[in-house]
C-alpha cells in the first residue's frame, strides 16, 4: 500500500496534474474571495472571518477532484493494465486505499496554503487577532472530511468507464447529488421531521455541522461511513471486472 501510495504521490508531481490542481485552486479561490466582487468577496461582506472561503472551497473541489481521480482507474481499463493490478502480491483493496490517500495528499497540499487566509483575517478584523479559531479549526476538519468523501466517489465512479471524461461527468454528477441533492430535495418536502431527516442525509448538512466547530460523533460517522462505502464499492467493481 505505501508503494503505491508513493507512487501514485510522485505521478502527481512528476507531471504537471498536480502543479495545475494546487495553482487552480488557489487562483480561483483567491480571485473570488479577495478580487472579484460578489457575494464570496472577504472585503465586501463585512465581517472578519473565514465563512465565505469554507461555503466556496467545497464547490471549487466538487470540479478538482473528479478531475483528479477520473484517470486512476478508467486509464488502466482503456490501457488493458488492469489485470496487472491482480497479479501484484498485494491486496487490490490496498492499491486502492493507496490511490485514495494519495489523492488525499494533493488535496491537502492545496488546502494549506490557505492558512494565510486565517492570518489575512485576523488582521482585517476591528480587534486584530479576534477570530474565532474553533470555527476555523472545525471548519478545516469539515473540509478535510469532505475531501475524503469526494475522493472516495472520484475514485468509483473511475472504475464504471474506460473514459476518463464520462467518469469526471459521473463523479461531479454523484458528488453534487450527495453533497446539495438531498438539501434541494428537503425544501419542497412540507413535514418538517421528514424534511430534517432528508437533509442530513446529504453531506452538505453534516459539513455545516462541523464547521461550526462541534465535532460531533454522528457527523464523523457518517462521512466515514461515505468513505468506506464507496471504498468498498470500488474494490467490488474492480473485482467484477477481473471475472
Amino acid at each position: 500500500m505505501l508503494a503505491i501510495y508513493k507512487r501514485e504521490v510522485q505521478a502527481f508531481f512528476t507531471s504537471p496534474i498536480g502543479y495545475l490542481v494546487i495553482g487552480f485552486f488557489l487562483v480561483l479561490t483567491g480571485l473570488f474571495l479577495w478580487v472579484f466582487k460578489g457575494p464570496f468577496n472577504i472585503l465586501e461582506y463585512g465581517f472578519a472571518d473565514l465563512d465565505k472561503f469554507f461555503l466556496l472551497a467545497p464547490w471549487v473541489f466538487l470540479f478538482l477532484i473528479p478531475a483528479i481521480t477520473m484517470r486512476s482507474f478508467s486509464e488502466e481499463i482503456k490501457l488493458g493494465t488492469l489485470e496487472l493490478l491482480f497479479i501484484k502480491p498485494i491486496p487490490i483493496s490496498h492499491t486502492v486505499i493507496g490511490k485514495f490517500l494519495g489523492t488525499l495528499t494533493l488535496a491537502l497540499i492545496a488546502v494549506i496554503p490557505t492558512f494565510l487566509y486565517v492570518f489575512c483575517v485576523s488582521q482585517l478584523g476591528t480587534t486584530v487577532g479576534n477570530l474565532d479559531m474553533g470555527i476555523v479549526v472545525g471548519s478545516y476538519f469539515g473540509l478535510l472530511f469532505l475531501l475524503a468523501s469526494y475522493i472516495s466517489i472520484g475514485l468509483f465512479t473511475s472504475t464504471l468507464t474506460e473514459n476518463q471524461i464520462v467518469a469526471f461527468i459521473m463523479g461531479i454528477v454523484l458528488c453534487f447529488f450527495l453533497f446539495y441533492g438531498f438539501e434541494s430535495i428537503a425544501t419542497v418536502v412540507s413535514d418538517g421531521e421528514l424534511s430534517l431527516f432528508i437533509q442530513n442525509l446529504g453531506m452538505k448538512a453534516h459539513f455545516t455541522n462541523i464547521s461550526k466547530g462541534v465535532l460531533d460523533t454522528r457527523d464523523l460517522i457518517y462521512f466515514l461511513s461515505i468513505c468506506l462505502f464507496f471504498l468498498y464499492l470500488t474494490v467490488v467493481q474492480l473485482k467484477n471486472r477481473n471475472r
